[in-house]
């Protein structure tokens, strides 16, 4: 029997229009606004100023404390401003702003397609090159990923454990990446397990990619430890927690980090980021993106650099249709509809998906009928309808005491909900909310 998780989740349809489409290098753009906040933690502080001349890997802002990660310039060019610009959330945040001129890379970053196997470094050695590198947890949170692999001094690692699932309907980004750079992946799956000092990997992928279970097992079996885990179609496996539950059977408890239960998760695409920093030089500024739709006249998968206005790779698949509906950053259950398709793309942009206008219509709020489908279908065993009614009479305190910081915000709820209650909407606001009073809280310690 495939493994899943064990408390709640839904099925949405999939839609992976965009399924073994191979991966287009994007046109470098014209210019390019490279956000200075592109992970969880503190903002990077730009090194740069205007006038400044850059290349392709140039380290533009480096980290501002133990929760940031460095940010390097995805173009080569001349530094135009630091600036604000509005982002994918609607506000306005720092970046730089780069005209770009040519396309040359920093001469320390190899090039080559040759795949380099073996990795001889020290444990801190590979932490620190993945900390020099930018690289940030790839599935959507953008957790420094050196801060992932250096777990307090009271908790052990015992294995690694590669989030390959997408389970978010329309997005194939992680799929196409495995079937195109299998090897690169064990390698970078190696060199993870060599940071954490663990001789045992789990990668876990949804049984609706048997083309990738197949070419991924092949490939781990000449690499020790690493181990194919197929799971059954259920979202949100790829949720941290419930990917956890999923391979090891082991869950972690309200308010404790997930490497409590021994394992240290990393998505697939950050595997990937981790080989060409440590094995090329490579420094984070490119990823692969999928641009999809039902409307949309070419549904594809591109390699584009950090900072790519969004508009230019909808305008590489055909266009914006005229159906259009709202435009997500993200996939359709936890992305978030954007203000501009202007906005430029970061290292957590994993998918922009065209709604057509049927779509994207909410239908219309009724009453909550009690049925309790929220209740059962949360894999975090919370009750959503209670969550709602809470943060829609502004009873903060009460939500908390309630575990809302336990919610993942993957939307099961308002998916399943009969009577269309906003109720995704209402935790996040609460989540922000309850957020805000903990960190109050513990400012006044």
């Amino acid at each position: 029997m495939l493994k899943t998780f064990s408390i709640g989740g839904v099925h949405p349809h999939e839609n992976k229009l965009s399924a073994h489409q191979p991966i287009i290098t994007a046109e470098v753009p014209a210019k390019a606004v490279i956000l200075l906040g592109q992970h969880i933690g503190a903002p990077a502080k730009a090194v740069v100023t205007k006038g400044d001349v850059v290349k392709v890997g140039t380290k533009i802002a480096e980290a501002n404390g133990f929760v940031s990660a460095a940010i390097h310039s995805s173009v080569s060019g001349k530094v135009a401003k630091v600036d604000t610009i509005v982002d994918a959330s609607g506000y306005a945040k720092p970046a730089i702003f780069i005209d770009v001129e040519g396309d040359e890379w920093e001469e320390n970053i190899d090039r080559s397609e040759a795949l380099i196997k073996e990795c001889d470094l020290a444990s801190d050695v590979i932490v620190k090159k993945i900390a020099d590198a930018g690289i940030v947890g790839l599935g959507g949170a953008c957790f420094p990923t050196q801060v992932k692999l250096c777990p307090p001094p009271s908790f052990k690692a015992e294995c690694v454990i590669i989030n390959a699932v997408e389970c978010e309907p329309y997005l194939t980004a992680d799929h196409q990446l495995m079937l195109e750079h299998a090897e690169e992946i064990m390698v970078g799956i190696s060199i993870l397990m060599k940071a954490v000092k663990v001789n045992k990997a789990f990668i876990g992928i949804e049984n609706n990619k048997p083309d990738a279970i197949e070419l991924m097992s092949k490939v781990a079996s000449s690499y020790a430890g690493i181990e194919v885990v197929a799971l059954k179609v259920q979202y949100p496996q790829g949720g941290e927690k419930q990917l956890i539950d999923a391979v090891t059977r082991r869950q972690v408890a309200s308010g404790a980090l997930p490497i409590s239960t021994g394992a240290v998760v990393q998505n697939v695409g950050t595997a990937f980021a981790v080989y060409e920093a440590v094995q090329k030089n490579k420094p984070l500024f490119e990823r692969v993106i999928t641009v999809t739709g039902k409307s949309v006249a070419k549904p594809s998968n591109f390699l584009a650099r950090v900072g790519t206005p969004m508009r230019q790779l909808i305008d590489a698949c055909g266009g914006l249709p005229e159906d259009t509906g709202k435009v997500i950053g993200g996939g359709p259950m936890m992305g978030k509809a954007l203000v501009n398709i202007d906005v430029p793309t970061a290292k957590g942009s994993s998918g922009i998906l065209i709604m057509n206008q049927k779509e994207a219509k909410r239908g219309e709020v009724k009453n909550c009928i009690r049925c309790a489908k929220c209740v059962s279908v949360c894999p975090m065993g919370l009750e959503p309808y209670l969550l709602s009614a809470l943060a829609e009479n502004t009873d903060f305190e009460r939500m908390e005491t309630e575990r809302i910081m336990d919610c993942i915000e993957c939307g099961s709820c308002q998916f399943t909900c009969p009577a269309n209650r906003p109720l995704l909407d209402y935790c996040r606001l609460g989540k922000g909310k309850v957020g805000g009073l903990i960190r109050a809280r513990q400012a006044k310690k």
